[in-house]
């Protein structure tokens, strides 16, 4: 798809393939901050085409392939603990990073060393806190589930609250009429269902 004939939309796709929010781009494009209108100009079929061509160019230019990505987030979301940490004698838990892969070093987010004396005069002794935090399993995990289609994005439509505030009627009616423009025939069970 070559360059979108509207310099707008085209400043404000080439804003979200720069990572800005869709209202943030929308205000970058020249247009009055608004939530609403961002949110349904980003949705539209020849904004979401051309966003995807511009991303797939960079991941192209970038040499980055989707599954260059999921190893790296299965390297975050598959990491434990216990392949940091070994048990003394005791029992006792203690670091040990001297047998570390990179894999398993890709997980860490955080190291921090801390050398420091610990009491006073000739009881006074030398101590080292090593501290280690991994990355976000639980994110890593999603941004897994989300790329194997293990999950359903929703998003809401209109004011917040607008919706409870309906009679059971009125939801319905709001509903079919969604449906039909998402060119659905029908929605829910049919007449003389259980």
């Amino acid at each position: 798809m070559p360059v979108l004939e509207n310099p707008r939309h085209e400043r404000f796709v080439q804003a979200l393939a720069a990572g800005k929010s869709a209202t943030d781009a929308y205000v970058l494009a020249g247009y009055s901050d608004n939530r609403h209108n961002a949110a349904a100009l980003a949705r539209e079929e020849h904004i979401s085409t051309r966003l995807q061509e511009l991303l797939a160019k960079a991941a192209e230019r970038a040499e980055i392939t989707a599954e260059m990505v999921l190893r790296e987030l299965a390297k975050i979301g598959f990491a434990n603990m216990a392949d940091y940490m070994r048990a003394g004698p005791e029992g006792d838990p203690y670091l040990d990073f001297s047998s570390l892969t990179r894999d398993q070093a890709a997980a860490l987010q955080e190291v921090t060393v801390e050398d420091f004396k610990d009491g006073r005069g000739e009881e006074a002794r030398d101590v080292r806190r090593v501290k280690f935090k991994l990355s976000d399993k639980r994110a890593a995990l999603v941004d897994i589930g989300k790329h194997l289609g293990m999950f359903i994005d929703r998003s809401e439509v209109g004011k917040p609250g607008e919706f409870e505030a309906l009679t059971v009627e009125q939801k319905r009616e709001r509903v079919i009429g969604i449906a039909k423009q998402l060119g659905l025939d029908r929605i829910g069970p049919t007449a003389g269902s259980a």
